[in-house]
């Protein structure tokens, strides 16, 4: 009777760990949009009047992104080419576990852009093409380029190397999700007898990344295994146990189970000494 009892609560013990840990384990892992060691990089996506830019992880899935792979903001002549916009992860797609970094990786960031727009002058109020890397709310890091060597309506693509520091090790699911901030301002191009033969509009046009010049337009990211967190590398203690306890939700919740079940097998041998 007592070795029956023993049985079922080992047996009851298994079967709730299993459900905890082994689901949770591949959610991230098996969707495409996620990051993952095997899918680290982070694609670009948008409408055709860049009104909208979101990003996720599946280089694929371009669903409700421009066919002709970029997004168009223009301005009036005498109007301030000016621009200031996020890109988010897409909207139901936030992080399914937190993602954690490589200590000694660093994250690149490319971006295709074309610039259409007056160059700055001592009255002229002006913003460089400015690019910032944000973690949930908290800024990261941060890019710049003078407008002077944008300006001139001739696609460029900036290649953005961020060495990996204790600030990003970990990124936390639904809550500190990666972003990039775009923002620009300049004045737009008013020579009164170029404009007069020519269109003197200004344009800020950002590629996707299903552009057709197949222009590169990705983040990628150092990701590792929640397992190799270490020493110094937002792992706190560095015991494995911490390690697993944050790749493998429930974990903690097994580990009772599996102190309850203990005591149960306790009890029924003390009972049977009784």
């Amino acid at each position: 009777m007592q070795g029956s009892r023993r049985i079922q609560a080992l047996g009851l013990v298994l079967i709730l760990a299993c459900g905890t840990i082994a689901a949770p384990a591949s959610a991230q892992a098996d969707d495409p949009k996620q990051p993952s060691v095997e899918n680290p990089h982070m694609h670009f996506w948008g409408t055709s009047q860049l009104d909208q830019c979101w990003t996720h992880f599946d280089a694929n899935d371009s669903s409700g992104s421009a066919a002709e792979g970029y997004g168009t903001k223009t301005f009036a002549e005498n109007a301030q080419v000016e621009v200031d916009y996020t890109c988010r992860i897409q909207s139901g797609e936030t992080f399914k576990q937190d993602m954690y970094l490589n200590e000694n990786g660093t994250i690149n960031i490319e971006m295709s852009f074309k610039i259409f727009s007056q160059d700055c002058t001592d009255t002229s109020e002006c913003k460089d093409l400015t690019i910032t890397l944000y973690r949930g709310n908290i800024e990261i890091a941060m890019f710049t380029r003078a407008v002077e060597t944008v300006n001139n309506y001739e696609d460029f693509t900036i290649s953005w190397d961020i060495p990996v520091n204790e600030t990003m090790y970990r990124w936390n699911k639904s809550g500190e999700e990666p972003s990039i901030r775009v923002e620009y301002s300049a004045p737009n191009p008013a020579d009164p007898i170029f404009c007069w033969f020519a269109d003197c509009r200004g344009e800020f046009i950002m590629y996707y990344s299903n552009n057709e010049d197949n222009y590169s337009v990705e983040a990628n990211f150092p990701v590792i295994n929640a397992s190799d967190v270490g020493p110094g590398n937002g792992g706190g203690d560095g015991g494995i146990g911490g390690a697993v306890d944050d790749a493998l939700p429930g974990f903690g919740l097994a580990a009772g189970l599996g102190a309850l079940g203990m005591a149960a097998v306790g009890a029924s041998r003390f009972e049977r000494k009784e």
